[in-house]
């Protein structure tokens, strides 16, 4: 099967089941995002140089045989895969992707973070981290929930990446901004950033996310892009919302039109949005071809990235990197 779309199956159905010798050392679990706190964790499946995040669910009509010694085979649609499981180094391979506070006082209606009972993590502990990873990765990723405020968050994050910087890795940073993180994390070195806007449009925004602000997220990722420069700025945009494939180009289009690079991402049901469906294999390889249009007549690459989403491609279909 063609890759992309045996990847746009596979993240419509969005898990597998196991079977075979044991996997758990290929086993990463999450503490951000809509998949967070999930108790079966998820694991990378990789063939011909490109790879898919996978959940594990004993529910799943996909199965996955471990063969041992990272040899798998995928069996769906009456055809299978071959290919090998990655271990993750922090969170994904070949990066320390490391959630800062795992949890948030913010509700966005797809993120199951707001109640957990997560923690921030204390700054030599990250270092640490990353220090027992580095001989396994080539970039260092950073996230985090907002545990108290806005500014407390971000001030905190200024700290670790402070503290991150002797490695001398790649640093790329994800939270939510304020009017001046762009401007502080580049300061410090961080080579990319990752502001999301999430929803397609600002009515679906406000919906989604009634106490954040769709303004304060635009103003951050342009003036990111006149510090980071062009293929360095990123924004994820939540594919399942309620959204039209219109709004979708639009708000591609949009982004692009300013040097940013769209990370489409398929919607993980969760929270009050538990009942929702994932997004259809054939939705995602029409968007896949929107979006690499897009991006290609801005003249934008992924194939650049260094960290964080758009480099690990787990979770999403990513142009020219993916196709």
């Amino acid at each position: 099967m063609e890759w992309i779309r045996l990847k746009a199956r596979l993240l419509e159905a969005g898990s597998v089941r196991i079977s075979g010798e044991p996997v758990d050392r290929y086993v990463s679990r999450s503490a951000a995002g809509p998949s967070a706190g999930g108790k079966s964790g998820s694991l990378f499946f990789s063939a011909g140089g490109r790879r898919v995040r996978l959940g594990i669910d004993e529910a799943s009509l996909i199965v996955l045989f471990h063969r041992g010694g990272g040899e798998a085979v995928l069996t769906l649609d009456g055809e299978e895969v071959y290919g090998r499981l990655e271990p993750a180094a922090l969170h994904c391979p070949c990066q320390a992707y490391i959630t800062v506070s795992g949890a948030c006082i913010f509700h966005c209606r797809y993120c199951r973070v707001p109640g957990l009972p997560g923690r921030r993590k204390e700054i030599a502990e990250i270092v640490e981290m990353v220090g027992s990873a580095v001989d396994r990765v080539d970039a260092i990723a950073i996230t985090s929930g907002v545990a108290s405020s806005i500014e407390e968050e971000e001030a905190y994050v200024l700290e670790v990446v402070a503290a991150l910087a002797p490695f001398g890795l790649p640093i790329g940073v994800s939270i939510y901004p304020g009017p001046e993180t762009p401007a502080r994390l580049h300061a410090l070195g961080v080579v990319e950033v990752k502001f999301n806007i999430e929803t397609a449009t600002e009515a679906l925004f406000c919906q989604m996310c009634p106490d954040l602000s769709w303004d304060g997220v635009w103003e951050a990722l342009r003036s990111s892009v006149m510090l980071f420069g062009r293929d360095r700025v990123f924004s994820n945009v939540i594919v399942g919302l309620g959204e039209t494939d219109e709004d979708l180009e639009r708000v591609m289009g949009d982004l692009a039109a300013i040097g940013v690079i769209p990370v489409l991402r398929p919607l993980t049901p969760a929270a009050s949005l538990a009942g929702r469906s994932r997004p259809s294999s054939a939705r995602l390889l029409s968007l896949y071809d929107t979006h690499e249009r897009i991006l290609r007549q801005a003249g934008l690459n992924p194939r650049r990235a260094l960290t964080m989403c758009s480099a690990c491609t787990g979770c999403d279909l990513v142009p020219g990197r993916d196709g």
